[in-house]
Formats: structure tokens, sequence, C-alpha cells
């Protein structure tokens, strides 16, 4: 099965005179400009300066509603979602609410192998035998029709707390706080869930404050700043968009974190990945946090994620994040495998450069529920097509989970192929890089044309093309620590302002395998030599035919090995020079 074609795109954005004029490296000026920064006052991101709680929709009446359940000594029940996103709006939520003197305040996640995703009427009546006043739910509700109606037949309020699309008509919530909701006036709708329960308690505060709750019960006010490692991790794992705001909250959290400011169970997650903590970057919380605690949602059961978050002795935090780490491990494992197998259909299908479909559905019957998301990007990135990867979910069901390419959303796509085709998708949801459904195992194959000639539609005939943004050339004498240094400094990098990447041809000098699949090189160019390492390479190929010159897009990184730092170059992908 060929890779798709790669086409590189240098970015070549003007830099403004601002910009020109401010104390910074060359480079990285030309990496600010790429991404959308004229103003070197844009890239000041101290707390001070997010958007205020007041421009969220809801936000005041969800903090009267908090607050009236907290004066009246009410049950509320916080019903999350099962990834990262979901256990860290969760966890702050109890923790946080605890801290202002609610009681009575647990927490309820579904398990997706059993109920799904979301506040759907089985929840309520899982939920109901707790008896709470206020359920609040967090990163999910704003397509819960049917779950908020049933809760409130059955006398139990509800605060809608998410920042999904919403449908067609909104739940009949009490509250509703999302930013993407209709008439919501907040200019950043790229908060994650944690980030929306992070303003609507920081309102709260505000609110018992004006009512004198914390003088009068002599509760000291949370410090909501302790909460920011959670909203980092949550905001960076569930890869929305790092516009201004989100980068003011995830560098607040990573100080934290840092600082060795973080919650026992965020440094535990570290530890047990072999990572310092005080070195940490969102790509950290992306690539090796974030898994690890998505792993309990995608194998498990989510609360083993929730619980390491609450934990509040190391010991205790240790031995979770060890059970998440172990998760992890069999995740990746059942990823391998399934990838072998979907690789397998794609020779399969003989497919070459001219004989790509617009979208690509893959199915086999022991497929893991839990890991078809994940091999969905995995093949969506071989092959630049949307995928859609589905597993047995029983009673004659099965659930798919679908990644995007820019330039096509995914669950618009979706709600085309359910108009045009009325009762082929039973139900789905998400947004324009990643969306979930569910169909009739003997749809399956009417789904796979259907999508294939939507996408087609969308995509004007046209066979999308990988494009990989580069941000140019980097000269020999910028190969070192303390530019290195800088860049990750400069961030944090993230969706939508994505780590720097460079391109360049280049000398192999030599060449060794590590860790058996990891290509360790000695790279040069204009008579420099500069170390690389690409990771997870095709070893056999390699072996087969080794390349003496390579044209490569990479990262200029650091490499710490016995206490000496050195600049390398991670190499994201590499092929043979044009000649």
């Amino acid at each position: 099965m060929p890779l798709s074609a790669l086409t590189i795109h240098r970015r070549n954005a003007d830099i403004s005179p601002a910009l020109r004029n401010a104390a910074l490296p060359e480079v990285l000026k030309r990496v600010y400009a790429n991404r959308g920064i004229q103003n070197p006052a844009e890239l000041s991101l101290t707390l001070d300066q997010l958007l205020p709680p007041q421009q969220l929709k809801g936000v005041t009446e969800a903090a009267e509603l908090l607050a009236d359940a907290i004066e009246g000594d009410a049950r509320v029940l916080i019903v999350g979602d099962f990834d990262a996103d979901g256990a860290t709006s969760c966890a702050m939520a109890v923790s946080v609410l605890r801290q202002m003197g609610l009681r009575e305040v647990a927490y309820l996640v579904p398990n997706r192998f059993e109920f799904g995703y979301g506040l759907t009427p089985e929840i309520v009546e899982l939920a109901a035998a707790q008896t709470p006043d206020l359920i609040v739910t967090v990163d999910n509700g704003i397509s819960s029709i049917e779950g908020v109606a049933a809760a409130r037949a059955l006398g139990i309020s509800v605060l809608v707390t998410d920042h999904h699309l919403p449908g067609a008509s909104l739940p009949e919530a009490e509250v509703i706080v999302n930013p993407n909701q209709p008439d919501c006036a907040f200019s950043s709708k790229s908060l994650a869930g944690v980030g929306v329960m992070f303003y609507v308690l920081t309102a709260l505060r505000v609110a018992l404050r004006q009512r004198g709750w914390f003088d009068h019960e002599g509760i000291a006010e949370p410090n909501l700043g302790d909460a920011l490692d959670l909203v980092a991790l949550g905001t960076v794992a569930d890869v929305v968009p790092l516009d201004r705001n989100n980068r003011i909250l995830v560098a607040a959290g990573l100080a934290r974190i840092r600082s060795g400011r973080a919650r026992p169970g965020i440094e535990a997650l570290f530890e047990v990945a072999g990572r310092d903590h005080r070195q940490a970057t969102a790509s950290d919380l992306g690539f090796i946090v974030g898994p690890r605690l998505n792993a309990a949602g995608r194998l498990d059961d989510m609360s083993i994620g929730i619980e390491c978050l609450l934990a509040e002795s190391s010991m205790a935090a240790r031995e979770r994040a060890e059970t998440l780490h172990q998760l992890n491990r069999e995740r990746r494992d059942i990823e391998q495998s399934m990838q072998t197998d979907a690789l397998k259909q794609l020779d399969d299908l003989e497919l070459d450069a001219t004989n790509v479909p617009f979208a690509l559905t893959l199915y086999e019957s022991d497929w893991h529920q839990g890991v078809i998301g994940i091999l969905a990007s995995r093949i969506r990135e071989r092959v630049h097509r949307p995928t859609v990867v589905f597993a047995d979910a029983g009673d004659g069901l099965l659930k798919g989970s679908g990644r995007s390419i820019v330039g096509l959303h995914l669950r618009d796509a979706l709600d085309r192929v359910a108009t045009c085709h009325p009762g082929l998708v039973e139900k789905f949801g998400g947004h324009a890089m990643a969306a979930g459904l569910t169909l009739a195992k003997s749809d399956l194959e009417a789904f796979r044309a259907a999508l294939n000639s939507v996408v087609a539609e969308m995509l004007h005939d046209v066979p999308p093309v990988a494009i990989q943004d580069s941000d140019g050339e980097l000269a020999p004498s910028d190969f070192g620590v303390q530019l290195a240094e800088q860049l990750v400094r400069g961030g944090p990098w993230g969706q939508h302002f994505p780590e720097p990447i460079f391109d360049g041809v280049f000398a192999v000098r030599r060449h060794r395998i590590v860790g058996e699949k990891h290509l360790k090189m000695t790279l040069s160019v204009d008579a420099a030599d500069v170390e690389a390492i690409a990771f997870n390479i095709d070893v056999e190929e390699w072996l087969k035919e080794p390349l003496d010159h390579i044209r490569a897009l990479y990262r200029l990184d650091i490499n710490e090995f016995r206490g000496d730092r050195s600049a390398q170059l991670v190499i994201e992908s590499f092929w043979r020079p044009e000649s």
C-alpha cells in the first residue's frame, strides 16, 4: 500500500514591523509570523489577559445555580466523559466544589462499552440511584435532549457544561454553558470542556464571595490557579485549537507543573512514563500523559483515571498511575495488532496512487471499540483520506470512529449521509476532524458507498493531496542548543499553533538502527554535522536500500544523555531528494 504523495508548503508570512523590532531570534520571528502573530504583545500569556467569564452565555446563571446547591446542601452528581478532557473536567469539578463547601458531590462516567457517550436516559436511570438534586455534565450534554428530559421528569435539575457543536435543537436544561451555543459572545470558541468548567467555577467563586459564603462558613477561598494543571492537560489532550486564550491557560498550567506544584496524580503520570515533570512541554501532555489517562476510558473504566487525578497523596497517585501505565501498554499492543489487520485490508484492495477512495471505511469483527479512533488516525495519516473504523457493538450494531483531513468537515459529511439516506445512520456526533457514529452491521457496505460519494462531492471530485507546512530551512549555525531551547520556550505549541518544523536536504554520513525500529543518523549540510533520529521507521525497507542523501522534515530538539545536552534533529518524515 503506497503512502499518499507529500507536498511541502513553506510558510512565508510577512513579518510585521513590530515583530521585526522585537528582541527575538530571527528564526522565532519567522515562526511567529507564520502563525499569524503580528504584535509581540500577543506573545504575553499572563492570566490577567484571559477573556472574562461574563462573556460566556449562561455562566452567571450557572454560578447562581451551583451557589444555591452549595448553600442548600444539595446532592450534586457530575456526569463526565471517558476521555482525558472529560476526566480532567470531572476531577476539577469534584475537587473544587468540595473546597467550596459542597459536602455531597460525586461523579459518574458512562462506560463507553455499555452506555456510549453523554447523558443518555440510561445514564439518568443509573444516576437516579444516587438521588441527586442536580446533575452537572462536563464535556458533554449539548446533544443530550432525551437524557435531560428524562432527568427533569424525575425532578432532577441539569446544568450542561460542554464545548461540542450543538445540533438544531438544544436540551431543556436549567442552564447551558457552551461557547458554541447560539448567541454566545465568548470570542474563544475553542475552549475544551475543562476550560468551560474552569470558567464556571471562576464565576461560582465570585458568586459565593458576594453572598459572604466563605466568611460565614470560615472556608478559605480556593485558589483556582491550583486547577490549571488539569486545565492544561485536558486542553492539550483534547487537541482543541490553541488560540491565545487557550495558550494562556496551557502556559499557566505548564508553569505549575514545571515548578513542582502539580497535583500528585499528574506528577505520578510523568514519573511512570520516565519523564521529568520539571521539563514538561505541551507535547508531553499530548503524547505522554494524555494517552495514559485516556487508556482507562479506552480499555477499562475512566474512574481509574479520575481517581488518579483526585489522589491527595503521592503513594495513592503512583498506584493508580501504574495501573494507567499498564493499560496504555495493553492499548499499544492492541493498536499494533489492529493496524496490521488494517494494512492487510488496504493491501488486499490493491490500491495505488490513482486508485484510493475519497473516504476509507474499515471493519474487523474482533477490533476493540476503545482503540478504533486511534486506528482511524493512523490510517488517515498514511493515505490522507477521511477514515472511519468500525468495531462490533453487539445486537447487530457497529460503532464507528472517524478522523478527517483539513478541508473536510467530518460531522457535516455524516450529516449529509444521514440526510441523503434516511435510517442508514442510527446516530452520530462530533466535529470537523473527528466524529463517532452507530449503524446496523447489515448497512456497512451501503454506508461505505454513501460516505465515499458524499466526500467526493464535498471535495468537488478532486482527490486530496497531503500538504505538510514547513517553516523553511535552518542554517547550519542554527543547529545548537540555544535555539532549540528558545523554540521550546516559545510555545506552548499545539493544534492550530503548531510546533516549529523545518525542512532541508542532508547527506547521511553515518546511520544505525537503535531500539529495534529507530534510525539514528549523523547528517551533514554545508560541511556542518548534526545528529538526528527518526522514530518508528520501516527498518526492513531502510536496510534494503539506505539513502546517502535525504530530504527531511524535522524539529530542532535537545538530546540529553548522561548529563550532556546537545542539539538533535527529530525527523518527522524523510525521502529521497528530487534529482
